[in-house]
Formats: structure tokens, sequence, C-alpha cells
């Protein structure tokens, strides 16, 4: 006889979560469906998917709740708020977050499902869209191989691999080392493509040949060549990707360990936002290193960053932090940025871990998301 299917709910289908839902639908799994952007949840809707109107709604009836959103205030506000999953789920229901988010919110929600007698675990997945498209994504649990044993078989449906960090709030906290190895990896296939560029290299060569040794990361693999063909649209968004550093950057400012290549990463994707770049795929760290021209011609524009941070008379960020650009050129008068080229005078670098950035900039490891 048939083990009857657990009833799944799924909370944004954004552009991992649409494709994640997807396999667990296609694995046979009865799903109902949230968006905020209910167009976004359509190709789901077109496979069997039932549409819900909110979040409670979703959760309904559900065995299991997935929910992938974009920062932890969304993340709090769907779990904690008083129509939120812990006072709608029902009791037994298993609560799954695979958004990355803060590692004390993780703590906070796991803590206060089990007094309501559900269960809450933590479970940032990384690979990018490719991954959840191909269904290959790992997975990163706060929490024991045991305690996921009654869901393991439904997180299989989208994942390769499954990591279990023992506790709450230990599987975002490993997200976030994951990101901090990225951020470094990003910054360092910006830099080598833009060398091999200014010494008259192929830089195609240049990157299959690091490829081909210790050189090589993930970056350099699948998002340099994106790069170089000008492809800049997103598998992994540079907002989010920013709002995750900010969160590392946070608790290592907590902990008083210095990330210099993380700081070095965030000064650079937070240019980049600043600029227009925010809902690009993070290979755009590259037009960094551009012409001017080039960045324009990509939809960026330098004019937005110099508005933006016009009043601070050094460096534009606001944060606090005494940080200069390692690049080692002259950037006219006092400019220093990450990137080696000059924008104009009043471009200025905006380094540091981005908590009290100027008016109108705000920090992107706790804000508002819009799926």
């Amino acid at each position: 006889m048939a083990t009857k299917k657990l009833n799944v709910a799924f909370i944004g289908t954004g552009i991992m979560g649409a494709p994640i839902a997807g396999h667990i639908l296609d694995a046979g799994y009865p799903l109902t469906v949230f968006n905020r952007t209910k167009s976004k949840a359509e190709g789901l809707l077109a496979k069997g998917a039932v549409w819900a109107d909110s979040p409670s709604a979703a959760a309904e009836g559900a065995d299991v709740v997935f929910t992938m959103v974009g920062y932890p205030a969304d993340v709090e506000e769907i779990y904690l708020s008083g129509t939120g999953l812990l006072a709608c789920a029902k009791e037994g229901a298993y609560l799954i977050d695979l958004t990355t988010s803060a590692p004390e919110l993780a703590r906070d929600i796991a803590g206060a499902a089990e007094v309501c007698g559900k269960h809450a675990f933590d479970c940032p997945v990384t690979g990018g869209e490719g991954g959840a498209i191909a269904g290959t994504l790992t997975a990163i649990v706060g929490a024991t191989e045991r305690d996921i044993e009654p869901v393991r078989e439904l997180l299989e449906t989208f994942t390769s691999k499954i990591f279990c960090f023992g506790g709450a709030g230990k599987g975002q906290a490993a997200k976030l080392s994951n990101q901090v190895a990225l951020a470094s990896s990003m910054v360092g296939m910006a830099d080598a493509l833009s060398f091999a560029q200014q010494n008259d290299l192929d830089v195609e060569q240049v990157r299959e040949m690091i490829c081909s040794g210790t050189g090589s990361t993930g970056a350099m693999a699948t998002l340099a060549p994106k790069a170089l063909d000008g492809d800049f649209k997103p598998g992994f968004l540079v907002e989010h990707f920013l709002k995750d550093l900010g969160l590392a950057l946070s608790v290592a400012e907590e902990k008083e360990l210095a990330l210099p290549g993380a700081d070095t990463a965030f000064t650079l994707y937070d240019m980049l936002e600043a600029i227009g770049g925010a809902r690009m795929g993070t290979q755009a760290i590259t037009l960094l290193y551009q012409e001017e021209a080039d960045a324009v011609a990509a939809g960026l524009d330098w004019s937005l960053y110099t508005a933006a941070h016009a009043h601070d008379d050094e460096c534009g960020c606001g944060c606090g932090h005494d940080h200069e650009c390692g690049c080692g050129h002259d950037h006219e008068d006092e400019h220093e940025c990450q990137c080696g080229h000059n924008h104009g005078e009043d471009h200025e670098c905006c380094g540091g871990h981005g908590h009290g950035h100027d008016e109108g900039h705000e920090c992107r490891c706790g804000g508002h998301h819009e799926e």
C-alpha cells in the first residue's frame, strides 16, 4: 500500500522558489502556493498547484510549509506576526525556511515553534537558479539528521546533498560561511578578468587556463563565461547577495572578527546596487571594471551613485568604518574605490558593513523585499 504523500505549502515562488516548488509538485506531493506577485506562480498553477490568498491560508492543513522569501524582515513577519505561520499552521507541522536569513532569527523561530507544538528549522540552500532548475541544490540544515528524517524524502526532491549542522541557526551560519567564500571568489574572478584584459590577453583562454588549475572557482567556471558574453541576467540577484554579505559581516562584527574579503566584496556590490545593478546577476560585478560606456550600455548609471553620496565628505557609505581602496590607483582628487577605474571626481567608495548608509540608501541585510 502506497504511503500517503504529505500536504505541502510553498510561500515565495521567485527565481529559485518556483523551480523548487515545481520539483515538489512533480514528485506527486499535493501543493498549495502563495506569492506576493501571483503571476510568478502561474507556471505552478498550470501544473496543478493550488493558489492561496495569504501565507496563513497556504499553511492551513499543510503537513510541511516551505518559505523562500527575500529578507529577514519578511521571514519574521511570515512566521511571528499575529497571523503568521506559528499561529496558523496545524499542530505537528514542519516549517522549513529556505531563505538565507539571520541565525538569531532562526533560533527564535525554532524555539517558538516547539512551544506551539510545531517543528521549525532553517534550511538555506546553495546552487543558484541553475541548481534549483536541475533539482541539485545543496541543503544546509540547522537541525540534526534525526530531526529531518520525517521530511528527508521531500527535501531530496530538489537537492543532491543535505548537510545537517545540528541546531537551530547553524544552517544559516553555515550558509553565510559559503557566501563569505563566494564573496572573495567573485572579486577574484572580476580582478583576474580585468587583469587579463588590460594585458591584452585572450580573456577566455585565460579563464580556461585558470579553471584547469588551483585558481579555479565556481565563479570562474560558471559565472565568468556569462560576464564575458555580456549576459547579466540573474541566477542570483545582486541585492540578495548584498543582503547575505551584510548578514555575514554583521555576525562577524558581533564576534569581533575581521573578514577583509567579504568586506571588499560588500563595497563593490553596494556600489553596483547604487548605480542600478540590484536586479542583475552577481556576475555584473565585472561591469565595475569596465569603461563607463560599457556600464551604461548594460543599463547602469554612475550619476545615481554620485547623487546618492554627494553630501558625504569622504567615503560615501556613512557606516563609520575607516576603510580605503585597496587597488593602489589614484582616482582623481581623493576618490578611492575598489575597482581601479576613474568614474568622475564625485564617484566615491561605499565600503564597510553598510549599517548606517546615508538617506535613501538602505542596508541590505534586513530590509523588505518584494518578490
